[in-house]
This record gives C-alpha cells, sequence and structure tokens, in this order.
C-alpha cells in the first residue's frame, strides 16, 4: 500500500513539471525553461560545492558534524553524507538530524544564506 502511495505522488509530481514546462509561456510570458534550468543548475552545483567542501574539510581532520559522520564509513558513504548535509542546508530545510559544530556552523549559515536568498533573486530576475 505504501508502494502505491508513492507512485502516486511520483506520477503527480511528474506530471505536474511537464505540465509546467509546456505550459511556461503562461507565467507571466517572462519565464522560459532556461531560466528555470540554470536556476536547478545553480542549486545543484552549490550544493554539490559545499559538500566537497565539507567532504574535504572533514578528510582534513576537520569535526563539522555534532555526530561524526564525516569522519566514520567509507569515502563513498562520507561524501554521500556530505550531500545529503549540504543540500539540506542549502535548500533550509534542517531536518535537525545533522548538526554542524566548529567550523561547520559558519560554512553552514552561509551556504544557508545563499540558499534562502536564491529563490528572492530568481523571482527578481522573473518579474523584471
Amino acid at each position: 500500500m505504501d508502494r502505491f502511495f508513492v507512485i502516486v505522488v511520483l506520477i503527480i509530481i511528474v506530471s505536474s513539471l511537464i505540465v509546467f514546462m509546456k505550459n511556461y509561456q503562461d507565467v507571466r510570458g517572462a519565464f522560459s525553461k532556461e531560466l528555470f534550468s540554470s536556476f536547478i543548475a545553480i542549486y545543484f552545483i552549490l550544493m554539490l560545492g559545499f559538500a566537497l567542501l565539507y567532504f574535504l574539510l572533514a578528510e582534513a581532520g576537520f569535526s563539522l558534524l555534532i555526530d561524526q559522520s564525516l569522519q566514520s564509513g567509507t569515502p563513498t558513504e562520507r561524501f554521500f553524507q556530505s550531500v545529503y548535509f549540504s543540500g539540506v542546508t542549502l535548500m533550509t530545510v534542517g531536518y535537525g538530524d545533522v548538526t554542524p559544530i566548529g567550523i561547520g556552523k559558519p560554512i553552514a549559515l552561509v551556504e544557508a544564506m545563499i540558499g534562502y536568498l536564491l529563490p528572492a533573486a530568481f523571482l527578481y530576475k522573473l518579474l523584471r
């Protein structure tokens, strides 16, 4: 039963994106697929860039997360934990399952600020 709901939700999300992208001219005439794609690409690049920064700092011996998850496991697991933490921070979700410490705090603050201000810049560009 749970799989059914997951499939239904995924179908709704995908179909909504398809309809949105097909009818993009109706959105104030200024929206473009290129602008939307650029916005997604910028978010993705920022997320991976900060994840790489977290990963490399953890590899250099800095403690960045309170649960020390960047210091244990295989390099692949640690990198994906960095990507997860970066994504949660950039999207300003903040689930609370990972908490930055030390040098990780100011880096996370900068990333969260960028993640918070980027949609405003996108909206400004869209409405201008």
